[in-house]
């Protein structure tokens, strides 16, 4: 590796300096990681420009202008390798794919710019991604304060392993600032809340919940996947983490399962430990495919804030629709969100039907253009019914506790024409 390479990632000639390094309590750590081929771009820059060329590798050897699939387990050992292990900096040099490769590196740096982050770590999953952050920045005898309604796979890790793996978890009403505060103890440790929440589009005040975690000295976790770093940058508002399933809007092509986390150098580095050990690592040729999709992000998003607005807007009102869940609505109950954003509410749109499930049902069987699947944040919009599959395992009076009624439809708006989905929805609608 050259000395450029050597500089780029913080090490020093001789032992002796490093041995300097390690016991100066004033040292930084460095953003990343990343090479000197990895481009580095102003997070202050349009969202645009920093999708595109953040983080892409820049090939010395061949002057391709994409980022090459590293598609390799291992690496050739040298010095620098070998400094690394002793240092405990393996994170920073190319050794084994399981640690860090340069497809991984790319994604990540590109991730890192549009959050404002130092750092960020993707791993094969968002619940890799979750579960990894939540074990890393906790540890037994702690406790932790999360939602009611957060997804699915959220609350069952929160429910069912927290409290074997000797964490204890209260869950409160995100939007409910009093109860948040009086769930606070010496031993919390943990905050984790969703930027938007699945189904119903609730958004709690970050701002204020940051506060109240750093008066507490805990630390706030943020799953912004429903928004992403184009509409929401959670850490602009007091966060300390932020994490996406990537699968969702950040790879936008419904062809890839990912996870990403962001943040300080500091917590990220711990993060990335802890899916070491769980071995959530992204492999390089999934790491392509994410580091294709975010180069579209903000084009996307654009293209999803206004469908879901368009689809929101036609549905309030309609005489088929008992209610429409969606910020841009003068009844939407969290303007403080509008104040938050960067731009657009993302794709999301959550209506209820007249019928109940049985209409929800028949109104799915009615739509010509969306598919009927989970998952969301694809080119293609998807529509889903919670009461059948990601609150199906609640029972009626739970999903009604939480604002869930019979006959609520989630709607995850493509980048298709907003006419032709309004058509079609129309006309399924007319069909009830």
């Amino acid at each position: 590796m050259s000395e450029q390479d050597r500089a780029a990632v913080g090490f020093r000639a001789g032992l002796e300096d490093d041995a300097r390094w390690l016991n100066d309590l004033r040292r930084r750590r460095n953003p990343g990681p990343r090479s000197v081929h990895h481009r580095a771009v102003d997070p202050a820059l349009g969202a645009s420009t920093v999708a595109v060329h953040g983080g892409t590798y820049e090939d010395p050897v061949t002057g391709a202008v994409g980022t090459p699939i590293f598609q390799t387990s291992t690496f050739l050992l040298d010095d620098l390798s070998y400094s690394a292990f002793e240092r405990g900096a393996t994170r920073d040099v190319p050794i084994y794919t399981r640690y860090g490769n340069p497809s991984q590196w790319s994604v990540q740096e590109k991730i890192a710019a549009l959050e404002g982050a130092q750092s960020a770590v993707v791993t094969s999953s968002g619940m890799s991604a979750i579960a990894s952050t939540i074990y890393a920045l906790t540890n037994s005898g702690s406790h932790i304060i999360t939602a009611y309604d957060v997804y699915g796979g959220t609350y069952n890790l929160m429910r069912e392993d927290m409290p074997s793996a000797g964490r204890e978890v209260t869950f409160v009403d995100s939007t409910d600032l009093a109860a948040i505060e009086a769930a606070m103890r010496p031993e919390t440790q943990l905050l984790f809340f969703e930027s938007l929440t699945n189904p119903l589009l609730k958004a709690p005040q970050l701002r204020a919940i940051a506060e109240i975690a750093q008066r507490h000295h805990a630390l706030l976790v943020v799953d912004n996947t429903f928004l992403s770093p184009v509409n929401l940058r959670p850490l602009d508002l007091g966060a300390d983490i932020v994490v996406h399933s990537a699968t969702k809007y950040l790879n936008g092509h419904s062809d890839v399962t990912a996870g990403v986390v962001s943040g300080s150098r500091k917590f990220v580095d711990r993060i990335w430990a802890q899916a070491l050990r769980f071995g959530g690592t992204m492999e390089p040729l999934t790491c392509y495919l994410l580091e294709r999709g975010l180069k579209t992000l903000a084009l996307r998003m654009r293209a999803h804030d206004e469908n879901a607005t368009a689809l929101a807007r036609f549905l309030d009102g309609h005489e088929k629709v008992v209610a429409v869940h969606h910020p841009v609505l003068g009844q939407y109950p969290h303007p403080h969100l509008r104040d938050d954003v960067r731009g657009g509410f993302g794709g999301m749109v959550s209506f209820e039907v007249v019928g109940g499930d049985a209409g929800a049902l028949k109104f799915c069987e009615g739509l010509e253009i969306p598919y009927v699947a989970t998952s969301l944040g694809g080119v293609e919009s998807l529509v889903s019914l919670p009461f059948n599959t990601s609150h199906c395992s609640l029972t009626t009076a739970q999903r009604s506790s939480i604002g869930i009624r019979p006959g609520l439809v989630r709607f995850s708006a493509g980048v298709e024409s907003s006419d032709d989905l309004i058509a079609d929805v129309s006309r399924a609608l007319d069909a009830l």
